[in-house]
């Protein structure tokens, strides 16, 4: 693999794994006619979806990318079960469509921040997203893992997976260790790698999504940079800052530098859970560029 060659195309390079439990019947249909289904799943989100093997009932679907490869494939997986549904109902007599059901298979270590405070984290969850969403009791067999069941809409399946991601995100944030090296820029960027943004409370909003007619009330938040990191945020020729403002779903604004300032304000709009995604982002892009300082074998050479 080419020396930065992640850095260029996977962008800000955040990969999360998800992991789906589905009957046989299920993984059927996702895989398709000589895997034709599958095959473009794969190609039109740019996720890798991998299932694992045997005859058993349940199967594993493994989802691994970016964050918006992985809604991408959520998506998909969402609307061809919706298919499915719509298809055997035109073979029976019942008039209420069913909701699409899908079972993620999540650590039993993050079901607590999903669950939040007195089941608070959860209930914003189906209020914000109009899902239903279940953490099992129990554990899954031989496993240190949980289902979690979200139904719904395609379309409140993808919310509450795009709020379930920003969760993992959070955890996964927070056990990050990274060693760097002391010059004053790095320990600069280590501290901003390090800042932890605490998931600001969803309250009663409802996360955009093309189709929904409602528009959530926008909060907004506020970072100052220092100005010589502002460069590996924006990217060259703004693509990075495109990125964020792309996969957080925020609008992000960099201030112009002032005279005598040594930093400058970036306002970040849009739902909590916009902002805290374009949040993580932003810290994970100068946790990438701090990796490369400390891993000189990671940089091109100029």
């Amino acid at each position: 693999m080419e020396p930065n060659k992640v850095q260029s195309e996977g962008g800000l390079n955040v990969t999360l794994t998800i992991r789906l439990l589905m009957h046989g019947k299920e993984v059927g249909s996702i895989i398709g006619k000589k895997g034709e289904t599958v095959k473009k799943m794969r190609e039109e989100s740019g996720a890798r979806i991998n299932i694992s093997e045997g005859n058993c009932p349940e199967r594993i679907v493994t989802i691994t990318g970016p964050t918006d490869a992985i809604f991408k494939a959520f998506a998909m997986i969402a609307y061809k079960f919706e298919e499915d549904i719509i298809n055997s109902m035109s073979n029976s007599p019942a008039t209420s469509k069913p909701p699409v059901t899908l079972r993620l298979v999540v650590p039993a270590s993050q079901c607590g921040s999903l669950i939040g405070k007195g089941g608070s984290k959860i209930k914003e969850m189906r209020e914000s997203t109009g899902a239903q969403v279940q953490v099992a009791g129990d554990m899954l067999p031989n496993s240190t893992e949980r289902a979690v069941t979200i139904s719904g809409t395609p379309e409140a399946i993808i919310q509450c997976v795009k709020q379930i991601c920003v969760v993992m995100l959070e955890a996964y944030t927070i056990q990050g260790q990274y060693a760097i090296p002391h010059p004053d820029q790095l320990t600069k960027l280590h501290q901003l790698a390090m800042q932890q943004t605490p998931f600001t409370p969803l309250g009663q909003t409802t996360p955009a999504f093309p189709g929904l007619d409602a528009s959530p009330p926008a909060s907004t938040h506020e970072l100052t940079i220092p100005n010589d990191l502002i460069g590996c945020i924006i990217g060259r020729q703004g693509t990075k800052i495109n990125e964020i403002r792309q996969m957080s779903g925020a609008q992000i604004k960099i201030a112009n530098a002032m005279e005598g300032s040594s930093e400058r304000q970036i306002t970040i709009t849009g739902t909590p859970a916009n902002i805290s995604l374009a949040q993580y982002l932003i810290n994970a892009r100068f946790r990438d560029v701090a990796a490369m300082w400390n891993d000189p074998s990671s940089m091109t050479t100029s």
